[in-house]
């Protein structure tokens, strides 16, 4: 019997309408109890430069463009080896119960916490150590996570005019929506948005002629080209103020993606392509082309930001909840933002999985691997042909993506011919992708290398000491641009991937922490479980990657990642533990959500609002 996409799509809607609807709800007035009338860090310490009150849709699309990196696409990609079935379930059943709920519950604790990162929510919850220990793992995934990006996002760039051309031409565009809205025409959002809409996708009309001009050596780069450009990119989105240039560009990537998204939903239903990945492969036992290892534990590992991402929580205590002005705006960006994004995971598995199974291998091995399987190709060659690019052994995920959607996209009545337009705009929807969460992830990086050089030179913990700023900016870029030099994509997603639910489990387990401490012991359970479940997970991923993976192939400093990685997550798990044992003797809390409210209401008075 063969899958079918539509299918798929319509059960995916459905299953994450209702999970929002009625789990999201219960835990926004039930399990945190939402308070609409508490001042939020945002409106306590405005600053004009990271506490910035922001129209609850453009600190949506913030938080979404910044959550929403190469994970949701990349992962659900790479997974597709060991079929279908493994990845969807993952991806329905993760992002309800756990991936959600974890970014919900830590924006929560961060907005209480005035706006604070992971490792002072720690401090403040457990203790000194888990601070600590909470800190260098969230900074150690924040260079393995950036590294990674990197990789996927260069590998589909380079030696390409067209489509650097069309992702390097949103900077300055968002540069200018930002000025705009600042100071040319202040709250027209509207406006702004259609300008910087149509900038967009002007870039990528425009993209062909740019490439076939005289000016197309500009745009042309080769890999480790590309690799420093993105640090240097970095370095600026980290230093510059967040209203210039981060907060407008992940404001109308999200416009691009959602609707891209949306799109390839509307054209899978008219398309109704067959999916041609067997539900499972034999790849689940081991060996695959793509991955190495088994369908456990790497299907929860590889297919991360679609189901659970530790890196949610470094923008869900970074830059979002400084941009928060009402406690109610936590259920759609923290829950909402999270489900939004396991769709997107949806949609990338069947563009995938509607490649033929041949095509997909010899997009995502190297060439020796792929004459190994003994496979011959199907229709790559007629796509290659069509794109106007060599699309053979482009690993990664990135490029296979892009021929799946634009192989839907061109199926659509009198599309035949744009199939070279729609690739690289699919290119160009990854690329933004991933250069939003390198904004991001890069600013957030340089607060907590300011938090924690703080400790031993005071004047660096001021987040607005300008010496402290672009020094730990490009310290943070140094690093991960070092790392990103040095690998792959099979060696560094891998590692990505095993941290990344490393950091889950510590934040689950921080936020099961801050559940109890509400006084409602009774729901530490909407947080416990997928702890647990994580942590046995991420630890035989872990087990697997060194002992299987990087010994044998000598990678002693990524060994070592892991094992600080691993020995941090610990440490907090075990002080977790302890307070939890310690807050068991506290009595529970059963004040309704509207009695909260009440008595904020008469203490603070009605809540300040950003125009919406």
């Amino acid at each position: 019997m063969q899958m079918n996409g539509l299918y798929l799509v319509i059960a995916s809607a459905c299953i994450l309408i209702l999970a929002y609807r009625f789990y999201g709800a219960f835990i926004a007035a039930k399990v945190l109890t939402l308070d609409q009338y508490r001042p939020t860090p945002a409106v306590v310490h405005d600053d004009g430069h990271d506490y910035v009150p922001t129209n609850k849709w453009v600190t949506f699309g913030h938080h979404f463009a910044a959550i929403a990196g190469a994970g949701p696409l990349v992962g659900p990609v790479i997974a597709a080896q060991f079929g279908y079935l493994p990845g969807l379930l993952w991806i329905l059943i993760g992002s309800v119960l756990a991936g959600a709920v974890h970014d919900m519950v830590i924006l929560f604790a961060s907005v209480r916490y005035d706006g604070k990162s992971i490792a002072d929510i720690a401090k403040e919850e457990i203790s000194n150590l888990a601070s600590i220990g909470a800190m260098l793992a969230t900074l150690f995934l924040l260079i393995i996570t950036l590294a990674g990006m990197a990789v996927v996002v260069a590998n589909a760039l380079h030696g390409s005019a067209w489509g650097f051309f069309s992702v390097s031409m949103t900077i300055p565009i968002a540069i200018f929506v930002g000025i705009y809205l600042r100071w040319l025409r202040p709250g027209k959002i509207q406006e702004a948005t259609v300008i910087g809409v149509a900038l967009i996708f002007a870039a990528i009309i425009y993209g062909p002629e740019v490439a076939a001009s005289s000016y197309a050596s500009w745009f042309l780069y080769d890999l480790q080209q590309i690799e420093i450009m993105l640090a240097v990119y970095g370095f600026f989105a980290a230093a510059l103020p967040v209203w210039l240039l981060l907060a407008p560009r992940d404001y109308l990537s999200t416009y691009l993606k959602i609707g891209t998204i949306g799109a390839l939903a509307l054209g899978i239903i008219i398309v109704m392509p067959v999916i041609q990945m067997p539900a499972v492969t034999p790849f689940i036992h081991g060996g695959g082309p793509v991955l190495k290892g088994s369908v456990f534990p790497f299907i929860f590992i590889t297919i991360a930001c679609g189901a659970l991402s530790g890196f949610h929580t470094v923008i869900a205590t970074g830059t979002t909840p400084k941009m928060i002005t009402n406690e109610k705006e936590i259920l759609p960006i923290g829950y909402g933002a999270m489900l939004t994004e396991a769709f997107i995971a949806m949609m990338a598995l069947i563009a995938a999985t509607a490649l033929h199974p041949d095509d997909y291998f010899a997009i995502n091995s190297t060439t020796e691997s792929f004459k190994a399987l003994g496979l011959q190709v199907h229709e790559l060659p007629a796509l290659s042909a069509m794109v106007g690019e060599d699309l053979m052994h482009r690993p990664g995920g990135a490029v296979s993506l892009a021929v799946g959607m634009a192989h839907i996209f061109s199926r659509l009545p009198n599309m035949a011919h744009l199939m070279g337009y729609w690739y690289h705009f699919c290119i160009m929807f990854e690329a933004l992708f991933i250069m939003t969460l390198i904004d991001a992830g890069t600013r957030v990086g340089r607060y907590l290398l300011q938090e924690l050089l703080g400790r031993f030179y005071k004047p660096l913990a001021n987040v607005n000491w300008q010496p402290g700023v672009y020094g730990c900016a490009f310290l943070i870029c140094l690093m991960w641009g070092y790392l990103v030099l040095q690998g792959n994509i099979g060696i560094i997603w891998p590692l990505f991937g095993v941290s990344n639910q490393l950091l889950g489990t510590m934040t689950l387990a921080v936020g099961t922490t801050v559940i109890m401490r509400l006084g409602h012991k009774r729901y530490a359970w909407v947080t416990a479980v997928p702890c647990f479940f994580m942590a046995i997970i991420a630890i035989a991923a872990d087990f697997e990657n060194v002992f299987y993976s990087y010994i044998p192939a000598g990678k002693w400093t990524l060994v070592a990642f892991s094992a600080v990685m691993f020995l941090m997550i610990v440490i907090v798990l075990v002080e977790a533990i302890r307070s939890w044992i310690r807050l068991a003797k506290m009595p529970e809390s059963y004040k309704t959500q509207a009695e909260i409210e009440a008595e904020s209401l008469k203490k603070y008075g009605q809540a300040k609002t950003v125009q919406q």
